[in-house]
């Protein structure tokens, strides 16, 4: 007995003598847990998969998701279609469609609509933006009389009061888009109706109100229902139309003398709502925000320093179509698509409603940008900001 006292006596006295071994111990199994991968930040994944995709992809990829174009008056593809080359090729990143795209001979325009829309992403390595103009009212492109649904114009909607009427229009709206295959809306309109004589905006119903904050609330509701069913929005038309006296597609519109900040109000709102992923940019003159007047789509002043570093947009910038007469006939076609690209615009829209032998092919706009970039005009910087920017939304709309 005293032998066993005697031994735990002493093994007391070692440990006490030596504190410093279990603390050694810990230490090293403290160590030890470091040596696991830590695990990444969600800022960190992105940045990972953001430099994957600069990687990847080509310089000639990357020009291709920065054009949308207009297919004429197609309602299917043929056999060696010009388009299904271009599709194919990367050419481009999206179509729009209009009212030309629907067959007035099919006995069910809805299935026909579908499977050219089908057609067309079958063709595509990365999904394509499928987009079309779905306001309600008369900027309705989907019209009852092909058995869509019949949608009432901003105006009045708005004139209702009720913001969640809006909503349940919009999830309906959305729903019908869904299933044709249709992920892009270049809806909603959310120039305030400051000029009630305006041709383009309030003469035709696209304005909710000429009270900002009742247009912001009708643009949140129609935002969130579109959400709802995985279809991207697009506010139009930054920095602001509802002011005009002139319409855009047949010349230029001045709105120096008439526009006010209060026309940002619903593009402010969505942004601190995190709700806004895509804007699309217009064509007005307003030498307040550019003391060059230069028109908004061209203008870095108004689309980069306004819209990004003033507002704090992240998302993607679409043009108004290219082919309008306030820029085509004063700028050109080749010097507007330069400085509409280095302005901060990500994705060029040609809607292709002009005379045929003006229409432009994926081809063609492919090899102007490209021939911009090899000559310097476009930066590789440029390309791959508006291309991250064009590829995150697609991510996030499971389009990738």
């Amino acid at each position: 007995m005293y032998y066993y006292i005697l031994l735990f006596t002493l093994l007391f006295c070692i440990t006490c003598k030596n504190p410093g071994t279990t603390l050694r111990t810990s230490a090293v199994s403290k160590d030890s847990s470091t040596l696991l991968p830590r695990q990444l930040t969600k800022e960190e994944l992105e940045q990972k998969k953001i430099s994957e995709w600069l990687q990847k992809y080509t310089i000639e990829q990357k020009i291709g998701q920065l054009i949308m174009i207009g297919i004429n008056d197609r309602t299917s593809l043929q056999y060696k279609d010009s388009l299904i080359s271009d599709i194919q090729s990367g050419k481009i990143g999206g179509i729009i469609l209009f009212e030309k795209n629907i067959s007035k001979t099919s006995t069910s325009p809805f299935l026909t609509l579908k499977g050219l829309i089908d057609s067309c992403q079958k063709f595509s390595t990365l999904k394509l933006f499928i987009s079309i103009d779905e306001e309600g009212g008369k900027v309705h492109r989907l019209k009852e009389k092909y058995g869509f649904i019949r949608f009432p114009s901003a105006f009045e909607v708005g004139k209702s009061g009720r913001p969640d009427t809006m909503l349940n229009l919009s999830i309906q709206m959305a729903q019908q888009l869904h299933t044709l295959g249709i992920n892009v809306n270049f809806a909603p309109c959310v120039d305030i109706a400051v000029n009630p004589n305006n041709p383009i905006i309030a003469k035709v119903q696209r304005s909710y109100s000429a009270n900002p904050d009742t247009v912001s609330y009708f643009a949140e509701a129609f935002v969130s229902g579109h959400q709802k069913m995985n279809i991207i929005t697009t506010l139009k038309h930054f920095p602001g139309h509802g002011s005009s006296t002139n319409d855009t597609h047949k010349g230029i519109a001045d709105v120096t003398n008439t526009w006010t900040k209060k026309e940002l109000t619903p593009y402010s709102y969505l942004i601190q709502k995190n709700l806004l992923d895509a804007v699309l940019s217009c064509h007005v003159t307003n030498c307040i925000l550019d003391d060059q007047c230069i028109p908004a789509t061209l203008s870095k002043k108004i689309t980069t320093h306004l819209l990004r570093d003033s507002l704090g947009f992240k998302g993607v910038v679409f043009s108004d179509d290219m082919q309008m007469h306030a820029i085509s006939q004063t700028y050109g076609f080749t010097e507007s698509i330069k400085m509409a690209i280095n302005a901060g615009v990500d994705v060029l829209v040609f809607g292709n409603n002009v005379n045929i032998s003006d229409r432009m092919s994926g081809k063609q706009l492919h090899e102007t940008l490209l021939n911009l970039y090899k000559s310097k005009a476009i930066t590789e910087q440029r390309i791959n900001e508006a291309f991250i920017r064009v590829m995150l939304l697609k991510e996030k709309y499971k389009l990738i």
